[in-house]
């Protein structure tokens, strides 16, 4: 089910009553509640992988039980290796599988031996796995590194995987998080309720008014990339920047919003990723929850930054690659994340890769010093540059893209209708860069219903326009 579905606007608020007015005295219900909607809500995409998600529930909740009840390490250590193995056993065949086979046969076909595709699987990618089985295994890791003590409350546990508004595209949550949340009494908030129909409204902004606008201009330019100008091809690689950013975090907007609707808090996705200074603080702006699990259950015990500088090198490496790797079984992920990786080993060289940890920019001024400005476009053209990888269909198409947006370039004459939704939305998160998770919170009376009604007439009237199109990060 998608979150801009018909569907959906029926979904949610029947999900909303039964739990507030009908099940509210009983926390057990509530959360049983969450789990079959939760499960309706996954199964309406394909009922089929339900049981894959009912599966990972099941193992790492008992594995977590056995780490803990276990004085013996060797049987912690090999019940949290069933819990890897397992979760990625599941992505490796549902995910990687015909990637690793068809990689095998066009190398031996590259020397001459003629293979068939006769062992690849026909199977589809079930919606939201790279996710939910993230969350299942660091539960399993916390327990194991004594972070958290495991629940035996089986439904409360279930609840917290498949819990609907992040099953499928995060954010990654931790147990540590939102587990005590599902067990425990949950009072409804007015205030809190309000935030989250904010978030959602401008979720659904971002994801159905700007985001899937911009999809057409962009497929326009990656399919007829071989005969555009360089300068419509770069406003193409642009409008992706915006597209994607839009479509995700838009996703994780609508996420947090509906989480707060029933009473649970989960953590922030994104903070302005395009108003970051530099690589490193991109990477602690953009798509959060995936970047500190990479830095908490493989960053760090790899020795993260703590054993000298070529160690921290090669781990950088590692997590980069194998980040791209999560984003989908092509080359082309691969080498966005070595790009990536390259950017971030020049900051840790020149040790900027750990400025602006905190801070925000121009916290304390309307406008950004010229510096910053500086410092924000350099880093958006980077990572714009990098996302040609993420986007095209295969590394010689990134390569040939990013080759004619230099070789024939010259001032677009097509394709520039798209420049006014990346100017509205910059416009519009420099306002309210301070705090990603009250936009829209105006205290001005009337104008504030005024900006209500516009938001919700655009998004009504680009439903009409465009077909209810899937968030990108459903492929993941």
């Amino acid at each position: 089910m998608l979150f801009n579905s018909l569907e959906f606007f029926f979904f949610l608020p029947t999900v909303f009553l039964l739990y507030w007015f009908v099940f509210n005295k009983n926390l057990r219900l509530q959360n049983l509640l969450i789990i079959i909607s939760s499960y309706v809500f996954y199964g309406w995409w394909d009922w089929r992988f339900l049981f894959l998600l009912f599966l990972s529930t099941v193992v790492d909740y008992f594995i977590g039980l056995i780490i803990y009840g276990s004085k013996k390490n060797n049987i912690r250590k090999g019940s949290l290796w069933i819990s890897i193995l397992f979760n990625i056993g599941l992505l490796g065949v549902f995910k990687y599988y015909n990637f690793f086979i068809d990689s095998w046969i066009e190398l031996l076909s590259s020397f001459g031996h003629e293979q068939t595709s006769l062992w690849t699987l026909n199977v589809i990618l079930p919606v939201g796995i790279s996710f939910y089985t993230f969350q299942t295994m660091s539960y399993s890791l916390d327990i194991y590194f004594k972070k958290i003590k495991p629940t035996k409350d089986i439904i409360s546990y279930a609840a917290f995987v498949s819990f609907f508004p992040q099953l499928v595209a995060g954010p990654i949550e931790r147990a540590s998080n939102m587990l005590p949340q599902m067990l425990n009494n949950r009072v409804f908030k007015y205030e809190q309720g309000v935030q989250g129909l904010r978030l959602i409204l401008w979720g659904l902004f971002k994801k159905v008014v700007i985001a899937d606008s911009l999809a057409w201009r962009v497929d326009y330019s990656f399919e007829n990339f071989q005969i555009l100008d360089g300068g419509t091809l770069l406003l193409g690689l642009i409008y992706f920047s915006i597209q994607i950013y839009c479509d995700f975090s838009g996703y994780s907007d609508i996420a947090i919003g509906t989480s707060k609707l029933f009473g649970i808090e989960i953590m922030s996705n994104f903070k302005f990723p395009y108003f970051s200074r530099n690589i490193g603080e991109f990477w602690r702006r953009w798509h959060i929850s995936l970047s500190s699990w990479f830095k908490d259950y493989l960053y760090i015990p790899l020795g993260g930054s703590r054993r000298g500088k070529w160690i921290s090198i090669r781990n950088i490496l590692i997590i980069f690659l194998i980040s791209g790797f999560w984003h989908g079984a092509n080359w082309t992920f691969i080498m966005w994340g070595f790009t990536h990786s390259l950017l971030f080993i020049i900051f840790l060289l020149i040790r900027r890769n750990y400025q602006f940890t905190n801070d925000i920019v121009a916290e304390n001024s309307w406008l950004p010093s010229f510096k910053e400005l500086y410092q924000m476009v350099t880093t958006f053209c980077l990572v714009t540059i990098a996302w040609v990888f993420f986007r095209s269909e295969t590394l010689f198409d990134a390569l040939r893209y990013l080759f004619r947006i230099f070789s024939a370039f010259n001032f677009p004459l097509t394709n520039r209708s798209g420049i006014i939704f990346v100017i509205l939305l910059v416009i519009i998160d420099w306002f309210w860069r301070k705090n990603e998770r009250h936009p829209l919170n105006l205290h001005y009376g009337i104008f504030r219903w005024i900006i209500y009604v516009v938001i919700m007439y655009l998004i009504i009237g680009h439903l009409e326009i465009v077909d209810m199109a899937q968030f990108i990060y459903f492929q993941f």
